[in-house]
């Protein structure tokens, strides 16, 4: 198996939390409440708005998971769980 090298980027992968990114199509209806939504909350962006709203689909659908909890807190609240 080998070896990966995770000291190369820190974006990609921290040694508290990883990081994955994706491409996503949105509705243009949706994107636009989005836009909108950041333009007049400055302390959200669009990424901090689909963690949280994957987070809280996840939670609502049962999925249970100390982690995740912190993660759907943290961005609705602004807090930052330092373990």
């Amino acid at each position: 198996m080998q070896d990966q090298n995770y000291d190369t980027n820190p974006i990609i992968f921290n040694q508290k939390n990883e990081v994955i990114s994706f491409k996503c199509e949105l509705q243009e209806n949706l994107q636009k409440a989005m836009k909108k939504f950041v333009e007049e909350h400055p302390n959200w962006d669009q990424y901090r708005i689909l963690q949280a709203a994957i987070a809280g689909f996840l939670m609502q659908k049962g999925f249970q998971n100390r982690d995740l909890t912190r993660l759907y807190v943290g961005n609705m609240f602004s807090i930052n769980f330092e373990d």
